[in-house]
């Protein structure tokens, strides 16, 4: 246990990094190797295994079985559903092994959720508040507030900020926000909601 570092570690984790915000709680067989930055408040789930050279932010969830690799960066409140993988190398060989210059970056930005099992190409951005189907293949960037699944993953809609499928007016039924489609901008709450 890590209690006296300020977050909690099971006794079978190996957390390796110096860098874990306090009030992260990490779960037994999970994998936090050195280099790799955890925000607080944190939970990173069983057989998770974070690479040095990933980030993730405050309140970041983390289930089991999930491979964050080497230049993934993670905003604050996101939710990676149980086997999420993430890739950082476009054109792996073993013969031509790559270095950490070859690989491209990965950003899932602040609050979006990524289903169970699906995988995350490199190179890309998810967008704010997005929402990412179970099982799905995302090969290119999904803007803020899109609702994508499939393979390749393929927008179908629009999330509210609570999780909920915006309305073909653009409202939420749950919380009753409203959000404009603006050119150039994309998904926004409505002057009245903000």
């Amino acid at each position: 246990m890590s209690a006296d570092r300020g977050f909690f570690a099971h006794e079978a984790a190996l957390v390796e990094s110096d860098q874990v915000g306090e009030g992260t709680q990490v779960w037994a067989f999970a994998h936090i190797m050195k280099g790799a930055v955890v925000g607080s408040n944190c939970k990173i789930g069983d057989h998770a295994f974070i690479e040095s050279g990933a980030s993730l932010g405050d309140r970041v969830t983390v289930k089991n079985g999930c491979l964050i690799w080497h230049g993934v960066h993670i905003a604050d409140d996101v939710f990676v559903g149980p086997n999420v993988v993430f890739t950082n190398d476009l054109r792996p060989r073993v013969r031509y092994q790559t270095t950490s210059e070859d690989w491209l970056e990965t950003h899932v930005a602040e609050a979006a959720s990524l289903g169970a099992n699906s995988t995350i190409m490199c190179g890309i951005r998810i967008g704010r508040n997005a929402l990412v189907g179970a099982g799905s293949v995302v090969t290119r960037d999904v803007d803020d507030h899109a609702i994508v699944r499939g393979n390749p993953a393929r927008w179908v809609g629009w999330a509210c900020e609570c999780g909920f499928t915006l309305d073909e007016g653009l409202s939420c039924p749950n919380c009753s926000r409203t959000y404009d489609d603006r050119p150039g901008v994309g998904l926004v709450a409505s002057l009245d909601d903000s």
